[in-house]
Order: structure tokens, then sequence, then C-alpha cells
């Protein structure tokens, strides 16, 4: 018989107990590993001696709420983050991806749904999204080996976030060509992300931070005004 695969581990962080009630049941029920805790102070103390496969986190609790958490989860470890918040406004959602969120899911929210975005969040951190017989992708001034994540622009290193290093390798295996915002958000977020542009222009930007020369104007990638991005590399 195949060996069963392991148990994945799942951090739910809220202060409402029917909340994490609610969450550890389903969960538990679905084959993962739950633990709770009632704030981010709670949170990082369970991570002291168990590591998390994924950490689904509301926004607004007592002590240290959901954004210091995502920062203080971020400064160590690229585990996925999943958001929960009451408040859907998209300046909200964009202060939550800033702060290190992967995804955001606005209360009250559908079971279904949430358990969706669980296991895509665990599926797109163990298996990135390139084509899995690459081994190093050189396309113009860009230079990716995929095994040891390591970016060269140029000459230059860059280090890049599990997500940052998901939406390059997309976009330097199709360069030269008009990436839209639907494209990219399910190719790196999946289907369920395509009407959340908020997440693309959020991590865009800290892309361009690391990779693009300091120049007035972007030089390799490049916004379509009202329909996506185009990857320039540069010169072979």
């Amino acid at each position: 018989m195949a060996e069963a695969p392991p148990r994945r581990n799942v951090l739910v962080v809220d202060d409402e107990t029917q909340i994490t009630r609610v969450l550890r049941t389903t969960l538990s029920a679905q084959g993962y590993a739950v633990r709770t805790a009632g704030d981010g102070d709670e949170a990082l103390e369970v991570m002291r001696d168990w590591t998390p496969d994924l950490v689904i986190s509301d926004l607004s609790m007592p002590n240290m709420g959901g954004l210091e958490l995502c920062r203080r989860i971020r400064s160590k470890s690229q585990v996925p983050i999943i958001v929960l918040s009451v408040r859907g406004e998209e300046k909200v959602k964009v202060e939550a991806l800033d702060a290190g969120a992967d995804d955001y899911v606005t209360k009250p929210f559908n079971m279904n749904e949430l358990l969706a975005r669980v296991r895509a969040g665990l599926r797109r951190a163990s298996a990135p999204a390139v084509e899995p017989e690459l081994v190093e992708l050189k396309v113009g001034d860009f230079q990716i080996n995929f095994s040891t994540r390591l970016v060269l622009v140029g000459s230059r290193e860059v280090r890049l976030t599990p997500k940052e290093f998901e939406l390059l390798t997309y976009m330097a295996q199709h360069p030269n060509k008009v990436l839209t915002h639907r494209t990219l958000l399910a190719a790196v977020w999946g289907g369920n992300s395509t009407e959340q542009p908020e997440y693309l222009r959020v991590f865009m930007n800290h892309l361009r931070k690391k990779v693009e020369p300091e120049t007035a104007s972007p030089k390799y990638i490049l916004t379509e005004p009202w329909v996506g991005y185009r990857f320039e590399p540069g010169e072979e």
C-alpha cells in the first residue's frame, strides 16, 4: 500500500472562539493538523515549537493584531498566510498584502471557498508555478536558477519572496508579451483570485523595487494600461 501523505499543519489565529472552534473542526475533518491562538502574541508562542505549513489569521485582535503578526512572521518565514477580516475595503486588503499576507478572505466567508484557498496556498508553497523540467532560465539581463531560487539581474543578485519569485518566473517564461491581469492572477494565485487586482498591484510594485534600475520609468516590467503587464528582459 502507498504511504499516506504527511498531515499539513494549519495555525488558526482569531480572538473569536466560535471562529476558531468551527475552523478547527472543519480543517481537522479535512485531514489537517490544527492549532489555534487568540492573538498574534499567542500565535508566535505556538510557532516557537510547532511549524505551521499555513497560517489563517484575523486582522482585528487584542494585543498583537493581524497586520503586525504578518510582519513578524515574514521577518523569519515564507509560510503562506491567509488573512480574515470583516472589512473588505481595498485599502485594508492592500495593507494586509503589504504586511506579508498571501491571500485575503472577507467575513462572513463561505467555508468551501476558504478550504479552496487553503489548498491553493499549500499547493503553491510546495510547487512554484514554473515548468518542472527547467533548472535555469536565461533571458535578456535575467538569470534565474529554479533549484537555488537565485535571481541575477546583470551581475546583481536579487532576493525575492516566494510569491515575487513565482511572478517573475512566470513573466520570464513569457517575455515581450502582454500578460493580462487575469492571466497573471490565475497563474500565481489561482483561479479564485482573478477578481483581486490589488494582489497583483502590490506584489508587482514590490518586484519592481527589487529588479528595476533606479530610473524614472520601469525598464523591465511595463504597464499596459487597463490590460496588464509586459516583461521586457533586455538585450540578449
